[in-house]
């Protein structure tokens, strides 16, 4: 499945590879702080873990996990 998953904070591009290669993108909100989004395909629960898990350790909150179509 492709997911979106959104989370405070900021997370380095270089970071794709050991997110399962999702691809990561950031914006500012008007009050400054950033939101991060990482978008791709996760082959199972597991790796939707492992992803989230990653995003814990780097004390990042979890604003959104989503499943999308057509990305």
């Amino acid at each position: 499945m492709n997911y979106r998953i959104e989370v405070e904070g900021h997370v380095a591009e270089s970071w794709s590879d050991s997110l399962a290669g999702m691809r990561i993108t950031a914006r500012k909100r008007l009050d400054q702080t950033t939101v991060t989004t990482l978008v791709g395909r996760l082959r199972d629960q597991t790796e939707l873990s492992g992803v989230l898990k990653s995003l814990y350790d780097l004390h990042l909150s979890i604003l959104k996990v989503e499943v999308v179509t057509g990305e």
